[in-house]
């Protein structure tokens, strides 16, 4: 897997660009991550950002709403889809705990939202856990033909470390 700049280098969060505001959503989403944890549910957690404006955050619901599809990402995708102009959503950024799976990829797609960055990979994530369908993100954008831009993975440890403790206590 490469990342989105297609010269196979992955960043970790120490090498993110100088904007601190990157930095800042990747650690909130993953403490989302945890807050899911908390309330029963499985690790991942996301956030919107609209010119530099938080405006919204979910995280994962599957197991206590009894929904295959309360993914934090997929929450945000249809929210945004509703509430934010064509302007709006290609200026965005999610930014997620978690690669967005295939599902959570076509939504954000479909929603036009411009940008992503996430934690931890698919393919790392099922390493551990071994229930990921592993289709990278970027490449459910790039046969989709989007404009999203996808950055990532860029904070393996910190976003797996919320994985190991979920999977060591399940």
């Amino acid at each position: 897997m490469t990342d989105a700049s297609g010269d196979g280098e992955f960043q970790s969060l120490d090498d993110l660009p100088d904007d601190p505001t990157d930095r800042e959503y990747v650690e909130r989403a993953i403490r989302l991550s945890e807050e899911a944890v908390e309330a029963g549910n499985t690790p991942f957690g996301a956030l919107l950002v609209v010119d530099g404006e938080v405006v919204g955050e979910a995280h994962n619901e599957t197991r206590t709403e009894g929904d295959v599809a309360a993914h934090p990402e997929l929450t945000l995708a249809r929210w945004a889809a509703r509430e934010l102009d064509a302007d709006e959503l290609a200026g965005c950024t999610m930014y997620a705990s978690t690669e967005p799976c295939p599902m959570c990829a076509t939504a954000i797609h479909y929603a036009g939202i411009g940008r992503v960055v996430f934690g931890v990979d698919g393919e790392t994530l099922g390493e551990l856990s071994g229930d990921v369908v592993p289709i990278p993100l970027e490449e459910v954008i790039r046969r989709a033909d989007g404009d999203t831009t996808v950055e990532g993975p860029v904070a393996v440890e910190s976003a797996m470390a919320v994985h190991n403790d979920f999977f060591r206590e399940s």
